[in-house]
């Protein structure tokens, strides 16, 4: 049965909004997501999207630029909210 990734794709969102990971990539990028911290259900922060697709991240106060093909397969959810708490 085919169960559909919710969320959007995190190159799609707008820069300073709080997000929820609802999906990421199975895989040999999973593991490499994971040594970020970058797992389904962490908040993140949108700082910027540049030109070509990249993403820019904060986690955990932590910037992390994600590559556009990348940002493409890994979905995100709005968590609500302006400011940033990883708390």
């Amino acid at each position: 049965m085919f169960s559909p990734v919710k969320g959007v794709p995190l190159n799609s969102v707008v820069k300073g909004r709080r997000l929820i990971i609802t999906h990421v990539p199975d895989g040999h990028t999973k593991v490499k997501l994971i040594r970020f911290g970058i797992l389904g259900g962490e908040l993140i922060r949108c700082l910027e999207r540049l030109p070509g697709g990249t993403v820019v991240i904060e986690k955990n106060r932590q910037e992390i630029a994600i590559g556009a093909e990348l940002a493409t397969s890994i979905r995100v959810s709005y968590a609500g909210g302006d400011e940033y708490s990883n708390e």
